[in-house]
């Protein structure tokens, strides 16, 4: 599938089964990863078969299923540094989801202390994105209308409507769309709202936008 099927397609996944990545599969999803930290200064790890990280109450409670694998979200501490994490991460999860795996983005619901990731001094672990073959393919989860989640001033040209499509459908912490996005002489602004990782939130938005636009961030305010 392209990219955009990917998009598409995509919903979070809590439950996996047995099946390992290995082979093409576990080649490309590195590719992918050692991409994306050359490109963000990142360094994000893929952990295999670490079940221990999804153990516990609060793994439990975020309804994880045979979660052994995970992608580390690690970075220096910086403003943009959420951010990033999101565009990036986001990056991984649709080429995962074009692999034919299933993630989840979590916060909260895992044991940091279990997580294997290396953190260097002045790094920071920000979250993990949960990886493998899925029970199913995931649930729809409804989408704030385009008009909400955007302002144009004039006729909203086609490639933006897209690129909003694109963003309708990106996820976020606990399905708040807490960002927006305007545009103005055909410059493009994104800024997020309050609460929980609604930086991260932005950067995943930005990455759907891009895509569904067709631009490579060269029109961002």
């Amino acid at each position: 599938m392209d990219i955009l099927e990917a998009i598409a397609v995509r919903h979070s996944v809590r439950s996996y089964t047995d099946q390992k990545i290995e082979g093409k599969i576990l080649e490309q999803l590195k590719k992918t990863i050692d991409e994306c930290n050359a490109a963000s200064g990142l360094r994000i790890q893929l952990c295999l078969d670490e079940p221990k990280s999804f153990s516990g109450f609060m793994a439990r409670y975020g309804q994880f299923k045979n979660a052994r694998n995970y992608v580390a979200i690690v970075g220096k501490k910086s403003d943009d540094f959420e951010e990033k994490a999101g565009y990036y991460g986001e990056t991984i999860v649709l080429k995962a989801q074009q692999l034919g795996l299933h993630t989840c983005w979590v916060g909260l619901t895992y044991n940091k202390n279990k997580i294997t990731a290396k953190i260097n001094a002045g790094e920071k672990l920000l979250m993990v994105i949960s990886i493998g073959y899925g029970e199913t393919n995931g649930v729809f989860h409804k989408s704030k209308p385009i008009e909400e989640l955007c302002s144009v001033h004039g006729a909203m040209p086609d490639w933006f409507r897209k690129g909003m499509e694109a963003v309708q459908l990106a996820p976020t912490a606990i399905n708040q769309q807490k960002f927006r996005f305007e545009l103005k002489d055909d410059v493009v602004k994104a800024v997020a709202g309050s609460g929980f990782y609604t930086k991260v939130d932005l950067g995943i938005a930005k990455y759907h936008f891009e895509i569904g636009a067709g631009i490579n961030g060269g029109q961002w305010s």
